[in-house]
């Protein structure tokens, strides 16, 4: 049977396309997802947890408190190598033929084993007056760079010194490389520039030291008080998730999304194979009569299942890496979730090739038990379709049914707690029932599009919605090749723009003002309307902002904002309340120190004036907001302390903040510019990257659609051919029978492509709404240009599909038709 089968799978492989492709895409996108997500681990693992992979354990303290004096307890615990104890200290750098620009300076291990900094240009610092700066600044090796250090309690300047540039450092992906400049200097020099006291260790073990062993050394350690020990992969991890967070929730959009390719291409799979089934009655049941048995007949066409399924898996997990391979070369390090180069662990072939194969082999279960279902005399002489109202259609119907509601049940479910994998499980059986289902529901709706229509077509028109009806279980099988396809594709339309919408409206809820600007001391006052007349600048505000006496007793810095200047600017007040005129909106840290909560009264003071104000508790505040009108009340000489810009959408934004570092290093020294529109461009990218994958993917899901409706009608033709023949012996012309086809094609294929938009569109809501449910607001966005377009390409491709089996149908000459036996 080995050698038949073999042959079977040559004579029949343009048959096979179909199911190949759906495997091939299915196994592509899980591969591709599970490549990205690894390749964006072990990127951010570079970039963001870059201090802590070479690291073995990181001690921290979980009160604020200093490690400088337990440095030597841990160097001396066995198995340690080196100690790093790690400070920080901002700063205002000016370096040459550039304006001012805020500088975050780390210290550089005294061991080299802990230095983790990748310099492409001279050398780490080994001494005071010496720093090392991220390649991004611009500098050069031998420049000298002018450091201007703050009080922080004052806002005067407490010491201007000068350091010279010795070596240049890559950060890579380090998200946070965007948002401000980087230095790196010896323990000696950042501790002069006003660093604290370090509150976190590296630690570094001896080769072959087991990190997670070390660290519970570590943590066993007597005079560590109040700390966390972690190993330093953990320290990474935590700094990644730190950066990315769960806002854009990419990687499970795209799992989820994976999970449906699987589950859509196992149906077209089978409804591939129970084609293939059909055509092939006959010859099984020749089979069957020169000898071989009904497990020999299964277990080929199952053979031919699993060598499909093998060969076409492997063409899949290649091009998933592939493509994995191409968003990691368009998305790049320039990004939040930054992507450098391929990591393809071994896992992910295996997973790939399994799931191809697997999926092959359960679709294959069903169209293998009918192949060897029919007596062998039996299948050799034409037979009647199984009426719907047997047993089996009866059984047919009532799963389908139960399948429908407690997949809507669970869905709910889903929606309800927030619970993707939920509502992903009740749309798999939704959309299993829905099929089971089409038999019965999409017949009648052909039928009645088809005496709505019948007109237009003439006698092939008419003729075209009467065999519409004659055979429902064909034109079920025709109208679910192409439903599946469009209830997939309206779904990850729909799904991915909602997902979009959501992403944006959280992007801007965190990121409220394009641009920040904050001093130490004040901002001048012409600053502002500067700022406002440089192209692209749509608008701005200033908050003021001054020391006042908190209800505590001690000096709190507080601003003030006036809602209806800076409403406008933002994009967003979502995570970011404004007070309005008798409130005060506090950090959660403030309204700790105070022992209030929202809706408590709180009194500031400001010499002799005092203002007693509402409790408002804001997330994303990190100092009180007051009024401006109280701020004013209390201090009326506050000056500009924070300028907000908003700039003009487009691609002009990154021109725009440098034009403003420019403008805002020469009028104030001493301020800092943080251009949050660039963070927000960049993970918009990745959502485009991303998004465009899904497009393509969903393309070739839309052919796969168009294999399976040619195929389905290529049936069709073959089953009819005494009927056909009839047809043309009655005076039916060529044109007028390849007509009588298209007309059917295109009614099934109308009918399918308005159903599964409405299904898919459901889907799509359903799915963004238990993905994205968490956040704060879910924006549902249904592009109805794109849904419109779906329908119209849908029953352009049942069109088409048709086109080769019109012809086939029509070149059959009557006589021989009607001969056929």
């Amino acid at each position: 049977m080995l050698s038949t089968t073999l042959a079977g799978l040559r004579a029949h492989l343009p048959r096979l396309v179909a199911a190949t492709l759906a495997v091939v895409i299915a196994t592509a996108f899980v591969a591709a997802t599970l490549v990205l997500n690894e390749t964006a681990r072990a990127t951010l693992l570079r970039a963001a947890g870059a201090e802590y992979v070479g690291t073995d354990v990181v001690v921290t303290t979980t009160d604020g408190s200093p490690l400088t004096g337990v440095v030597d307890a841990v160097a001396a615990l066995p198995g340690v190598q080196a100690v790093d104890p790690t400070a920080t200290a901002d700063v205002q750098a000016r370096f040459p033929d550039r304006p001012d620009a805020f500088l975050r300076v780390q210290t550089v291990a005294a061991d080299p084993v802990l230095r983790w900094q990748r310099v492409t240009d001279g050398a780490l610092p080994d001494r005071p007056g010496e720093i090392a700066v991220a390649a991004t600044t611009d500098a050069a090796v031998g420049d000298v760079v002018a450091v201007t250090v703050y009080d922080p309690a004052t806002g005067e300047v407490a010491a201007t010194t000068e350091a010279t540039v010795t070596g240049l450092v890559d950060l890579g992906a380090d998200p946070s490389a965007g948002l401000y400049a980087r230095g790196f200097a010896v323990p000696e020099q950042v501790t002069a520039w006003g660093a604290p006291e370090p509150t976190e260790l590296r630690v570094a073990g001896w080769p072959r030291t087991e990190p997670a062993l070390l660290a519970a050394q570590v943590a066993a350690a007597s005079g560590l008080g109040a700390v966390e020990v972690r190993t330093g992969e953990q320290a990474a991890e935590d700094a990644v998730a730190d950066v990315t967070g769960n806002r854009l929730a990419l990687t499970a959009v795209l799992l989820v999304f994976a999970t449906v390719a699987v589950l859509v291409a196992g149906l077209v799979i089978a409804n591939t194979l129970a084609v293939l089934v059909a055509q092939r009655t006959r010859d099984l049941a020749l089979l069957r009569c020169v000898g071989a048995t009904s497990r020999q007949v299964r277990r080929s066409v199952l053979a031919e299942a699993a060598v499909t399924g093998l060969v076409a898996s492997a063409v899949g997990v290649g091009a998933g890496i592939g493509l994995a391979a191409v968003v990691s070369a368009l998305v790049g390090t320039d990004s939040p979730i930054p992507l450098e180069g391929v990591t393809v662990p071994l896992y992910v072939v295996g997973v790939g090739l399994a799931v191809g194969t697997l999926t092959t082999l359960l679709a294959a279960l069903g169209p293998a038990r009918a192949a060897t279902r029919v007596a062998p005399l039996a299948a050799l002489r034409p037979t009647d379709p199984a009426p719907l109202r047997s047993r089996g259609g009866a059984l047919r119907f009532g799963t389908g049914l139960v399948l429908v509601l407690g997949g809507a049940a669970l869905m709910a479910l889903g929606v309800v707690s927030v619970q993707v994998y939920a509502a992903l499980a009740g749309g798999a059986a939704s959309f299993l029932g829905v099929v089971l289902l089409a038999q019965r529901a999409v017949p009648p709706v052909v039928a009645a599009a088809g005496r709505a229509l019948g007109r237009a077509g003439g006698i092939p028109g008419q003729l075209a919605a009467g065999n519409a009806g004659r055979n429902p279980r064909r034109t079920a099988a025709t109208a679910t090749a192409l439903l599946i396809g469009v209830t997939l594709t309206t779904a990850m339309v729909v799904g991915a723009a909602s997902t979009r919408a959501t992403a944006q409206a959280g992007l801007d809820a965190a990121y409220p003002a394009d641009v920040e600007i904050g001093a130490y001391g004040e901002l001048p006052g012409t600053l502002l309307s500067r700022l406002e007349q440089v192209d692209g600048v749509a608008g701005g505000t200033a908050l003021t902002g001054v020391d006042v006496t908190g209800p505590d007793g001690q000096p709190t810095w507080v601003q003030g904002v006036d809602p209806a200047d800076a409403t406008p600017v933002l994009r967003s007040t979502a995570d970011l309340p404004l007070p309005a005129l008798g409130e005060v909106v506090l950090p959660q840290w403030a309204a700790d120190v105070y022992a209030v909560r929202a809706g408590d009264p709180v009194t500031f003071s400001a010499g002799a004036n005092s203002r007693t104000l509402t409790v408002v508790v804001g997330e994303d505040v990190t100092t009180p907001l007051l009024y401006g009108a109280d701020l004013r009340g209390l201090a009326p000489e506050a000056p500009a302390a924070t300028l907000w810009l908003r700039l003009a959408d487009g691609d002009g934004q990154r021109d725009a903040i440098e034009e403003v570092t420019e403008l805002t290093g020469a009028a104030a020294p001493g301020a800092y510019v943080t251009g949050l529109a660039s963070e927000r461009a960049a993970i918009d990218d990745v959502l485009d990257a991303m998004l465009l994958v899904v497009t393509g993917l969903l393309g070739v899901a839309v052919l796969i659609a168009l294999i399976g409706v040619g195929n389905t009608l290529a049936l069709s033709v073959v089953e009819r051919r005494q009927e056909n023949g009839l047809l043309r012996a009655l005076g039916l012309t060529r044109g007028q029978m390849r007509g009588l086809l298209a007309w059917e094609a295109v009614l099934v294929a109308g009918v399918a492509a308005v159903l599964g938009v409405l299904l898919g569109g459901g889907y799509g809501l359903i799915g963004t709404a238990s993905l994205l449910g968490g956040q704060d607001v879910v924006v549902v966005d249904v592009p109805w240009t794109q849904v419109g377009g779906i329908v119209v390409v849908a029953t352009v491709a049942g069109l088409l599909a048709s086109v080769l089996p019109a012809r086939r149908a029509a070149r059959t000459a009557p006589v021989a038709a009607i001969a056929a036996v």
